[in-house]
């Protein structure tokens, strides 16, 4: 049942991509309510693969963690593209979250679900949600960039001409940098608040990291509303501020898992 709902979900994840990037090929687009509920039946399959894969619980190594975070990045794009069509997002965000389910599912080592208090899940619920939601703001950043490059050299076709208007996709990019610096932040303070030993058992530079980067998204979101940043310095400023959550969320635990062998 596993692996067939593991298929399932990726069938329909490749078929939403396809629909999705037909534009980008300048053939004739698919009904974007094709896409979309494609899409979404891929989530729900995601979802339940992982309810079943994991026992319902929280597994949080690593390549669990990567899968939950690839189900929660492609719901979001989702709903994204429920209030503004930015098609290409799925094309990237899709085939991912079908990798990192099918490694999981079919490659990864068998791992229990940790025990942990309401007050722990509490705190990976807003993590999870942040790291994903600044997730889809990088990927809209780098897609700002591409869309800034082509403008610059007056081509209009292939990823410009699919994405909604610059300003549109800026203003959507720091939406999602505001939602996610508010995650972050809820997320910081639970830490604060609920987990033991928060400066030790190898959670310092995982702490350290994502203070790091909630100040840079902090400064991005402080010099939008005070300077007007945009363009290059916004992008640079985003790109950094996700490099270092990457390096505090899924850094630290690949080197802890697979390099040092310390599995919880």
């Amino acid at each position: 049942m596993l692996t067939f709902l593991a298929l399932i979900s990726a069938v329909f994840y490749l078929a939403a991509t396809a629909v999705f990037a037909r534009p980008l090929t300048h053939r004739q687009p698919l009904p974007r309510a094709l896409g979309m509920s494609l899409a979404a039946a891929a989530v729900f399959a995601h979802a339940w693969a992982l309810f079943g894969a994991h026992r319902g619980g929280v597994d949080l190594h690593f390549f669990a963690a990567l899968s939950l975070v690839g189900a929660c990045t492609a719901a979001l794009c989702v709903l994204v593209n429920l209030a503004r069509p930015v098609a290409t997002l799925g094309v990237i965000v899709f085939p991912l979250a079908t990798v990192l389910l099918l490694v999981d599912v079919f490659a990864a080592p068998a791992t229990q679900p940790l025990p942990i208090e309401w007050q722990i899940k509490l705190h990976v619920v807003f993590a999870l949600l942040g790291f994903s939601v600044l997730c889809v703001a990088a990927l809209l950043a780098i897609l700002l960039a591409l869309q800034e490059r082509a403008l610059r050299a007056h081509r209009f076709n292939g990823i410009a001409g699919a994405l909604p208007p610059l300003t549109l996709t800026e203003a959507l990019m720091f939406q999602m940098i505001a939602a996610g610096f508010a995650l972050l932040t809820l997320a910081l303070l639970s830490g604060i608040l609920f987990v033991d030993n928060l400066f030790a058992q190898h959670l310092i530079h995982k702490t350290v990291l994502s203070i790091a980067a909630w100040i840079v998204f902090g400064a991005l979101l402080f010099g939008r509303w005070r300077y007007g940043w945009r363009g290059r310095r916004a992008v640079r400023l985003m790109l950094i501020g996700m490099a270092l959550l990457l390096l505090a969320y899924l850094g630290s635990r690949f080197v802890l898992e697979l390099v040092l062998k310390r599995v919880p």
